[in-house]
């Protein structure tokens, strides 16, 4: 599993101080690019070296508890099936031990140009079942 700490800004709440309910999802987007980056995978060189990009096809999300403002909260990420053309993650943001919300999240490999789809490049698929 691959862990990337968050810390909530204000640009992330609402008038009330809480997380507002799409921002999960940019949260969410992060640690799936920082876990690619921890494998060695710039999603900028991807598109240039292998002409893959990645596009969210699904995204089920429950909302759990309300984070706030000022809070250090963790995003929880694993790759819970791999086909050819997609991946599916669970993802958790998490407050300590308190779960604010999950999702399933499936990712869409395309081509760069005709944004198609395409198979995911085979060290990338390597990488995710050796490390996550």
């Amino acid at each position: 599993m691959f862990v990337w700490p968050i810390r909530v800004y204000y640009e992330d709440t609402d008038v009330g101080g809480v997380v507002y309910y799409a921002n999960y999802l940019k949260f969410f987007e992060r640690a799936r690019t920082e876990m690619l980056r921890s494998l060695g995978f710039e999603q900028d060189e991807l598109i240039a070296n292998a002409g893959v990009i990645f596009a969210v096809r699904s995204v089920q999300v429950d909302y759990l508890s309300p984070a706030r403002f000022n809070e250090h909260l963790s995003v929880q990420s694993k790759v819970i099936e791999a086909k050819k053309v997609s991946l599916t993650f669970a993802q958790t943001i998490t407050r300590g031990n308190v779960e604010c919300c999950t999702a399933s999240i499936r990712i869409a490999c395309l081509d760069a140009h005709t944004l198609r789809p395409k198979a995911i490049p085979e060290n990338i698929l390597e990488q995710l079942n050796n490390e996550y």
